[in-house]
């Protein structure tokens, strides 16, 4: 009964139908998602039709989110049972389906590639001015929230919340916090602008809040335009309020306030990964096509100062030429037109980048091996 049983939950699972429908699902994501490029840009319509379990819908007025289609990681999950399954239930020692087993174990591995980088892969970007180096890369679409000590002489000493807590507009706690802070009210996309002498009072009431006023923006997702967000945030320290703050990725600065005798900043900023080792650009070089103004070339020289390691050399980076440094590669990514002297690096984690060349070189050899049994097998035949 338990063999009977077992064979039944397995059987869906190896099921040539199965297969097809995950192709056929994945066909249609794809090309949903490819037309949902066109309103929510690149990153959003990755993030809601691949990098999702599935699509969901609300009714108007209604805070319900239904689900109405399989997403990525769902139909990708799906296919790697059914391949797995498939392949451990007729899995047997013998050469002449090497080819085969070959095959589909680097197809496995390619689903499960593709599954690891969508999870654990980050991408940054580092902002680098000649005669400058910095030990720290920053998302392009990813926030937080820093309060940082900077009482010491010799080091600060940072907090940083994500963004989402801020989003849910949520009071924010923590044993290393010297303060509660309180999200009165958040911005996705905000536009910012000096205050009026004749205008309302503001809405923050320390800080560079109160000589700006801050006006809700719609969310942008194209590719040449980024989102500002920003939040009016109240610090709370021993049950008494210190002020409502304005902090905003637009603003830049840091804004100071002291605690039971410490300084510290608050700063709405871009997500920063912080590295145990400097890049510091020597200098940047951007070359042109003669008479027009379309790049032909842009390298950096930069030196890689890491003391751990001991390790303090130059290094040239420039278009595939990345520099590939304790599991991060570092890109020529682009440069800033308004400055001749700023690099802007592309800074990539993945730690399964490897996985797609050994499972398509799986796969390629696997084809090639069953390839080869059948033609020696067809010629043995043609001359017998």
């Amino acid at each position: 009964m338990l063999h009977h049983g077992l064979n039944r939950f397995i059987k869906p699972l190896v099921s040539l139908r199965l297969a097809i429908a995950c192709l056929l699902l994945s066909m249609i994501l794809v090309l949903v998602g490819t037309f949902g490029q066109v309103d929510l840009g690149t990153f959003e319509a990755q993030k809601k039709y691949f990098q999702s379990w599935f699509l969901y819908w609300t009714p108007n007025g209604s805070s319900l989110h239904i689900p109405v289609f399989p997403g990525g990681y769902f139909i990708g999950t799906a296919l790697l049972i059914n391949l797995i399954a498939t392949h451990l239930e007729r899995f047997q020692v013998s050469w002449k389906k090497a080819g085969i087993q070959l095959t589909h174990f680097g197809l496995i591995l390619l689903l499960l590639g593709g599954l690891f980088t969508a999870l654990l892969a980050k991408e940054s970007h580092m902002r680098l001015e000649e005669g400058l180096g910095k030990n720290y890369s920053e998302s392009s679409t990813d926030f937080e929230l820093a309060v940082v000590d900077t009482s010491a002489k010799d080091h600060d000493e940072v907090i940083a919340i994500p963004g989402p807590l801020l989003e849910k507009k949520k009071s924010v706690e923590h044993p290393r916090l010297p303060v509660v802070v309180k999200v009165v009210k958040f911005f996705p996309n905000a536009r910012l602008a000096k205050r009026p002498d004749d205008s309302a009072p503001a809405p923050a009431t320390q800080g560079v809040g109160t000589r700006v006023t801050v006006t809700q923006e719609p969310e942008t997702h194209k590719m040449d335009e980024r989102n500002l967000p920003a939040a009016l945030v109240e610090l709370v320290a021993g049950g008494k309020s210190l002020g409502t703050w304005l902090v905003s990725v637009a603003l830049g600065a840091e804004q100071k306030f002291s605690v039971g005798g410490k300084d510290y900043t608050i700063q709405l900023r871009d997500t920063r990964y912080y590295k145990p080792f400097d890049v510091e650009l020597e200098k940047f070089t951007h070359e042109k096509y003669a008479g027009t103004n379309v790049p032909k070339n842009f390298a950096s020289n930069v030196r890689l100062i890491d003391p751990e390691r001991r390790e303090n050399r130059e290094v040239l980076i420039y278009m595939n030429h990345p520099l590939r440094y304790r599991g991060e590669t570092f890109y020529q990514g682009s440069f800033d037109p308004n400055n001749a002297k700023v690099s802007i690096l592309q800074v990539v984690r993945n730690p399964s980048w490897l996985m797609p060349y050994i499972s398509c070189s799986l796969m390629g050899l696997g084809l090639i091996v069953q390839f080869l049994m059948h033609l020696i097998s067809f010629s043995k035949r043609r001359l017998a």
